[in-house]
């Protein structure tokens, strides 16, 4: 008899990234000149308003929104989005993203619990795929994964 052995479910990226994507798509798809406000982007992605605004503010220190006061006002992106790269994207708003401190190419720290680096299994384990997927997040553009979105959407007949 084989054991059991129990899944457990690990998101490569937080919450807090999932709503800043959504927003920025948001932003993305928005007319050019015209924000949205908070108000909208809430509505209209489903997500909860406070965290909202914490997670605007840290896009907007990081220069990839703008935001402007008054009746016409509302958030607009600073950058074209294929100016835009994925994972300086997901750091603005996650900090570090590599899955151990010791892969960090940001904010690297030796793990607590280490030996010797060098023969660490866990880090061997994840250096190659973190590297793969790292590559990956430092050259895909906001507009990539709109066009692929874009065309993976089932056409519209037009009646």
């Amino acid at each position: 008899m084989t054991p059991h052995i129990p899944t457990i479910p690990v998101d490569m990226i937080s919450q807090r990234a999932r709503y800043a994507f959504k927003a920025v798509v948001a932003l993305a798809r928005a007319r050019p000149g015209e924000g949205l406000q908070i108000r909208q982007l809430c509505e209209q992605e489903k997500l909860p308003r406070k965290f909202l605004e914490q997670i605007l503010l840290s896009l907007k220190a990081a220069g990839f929104i703008t935001s402007r006061r008054g009746r016409d006002g509302g958030y607009e992106l600073l950058k074209a989005p294929d100016r835009i790269l994925i994972g300086p994207m997901l750091r603005a708003v996650d900090g570090p993203i590599a899955p151990l401190p010791c892969l960090s190419r940001t904010a690297y720290r030796r793990c607590d619990d280490c030996r010797d680096e060098a023969a660490c299994e866990l880090r061997i384990a994840f250096d190659k795929a973190y590297a793969d997927y790292l590559a990956t997040l430092e050259h895909l553009t906001l507009a990539d994964v709109m066009r692929q979105a874009d065309a993976a959407r089932p056409a519209t007949i037009a009646i």
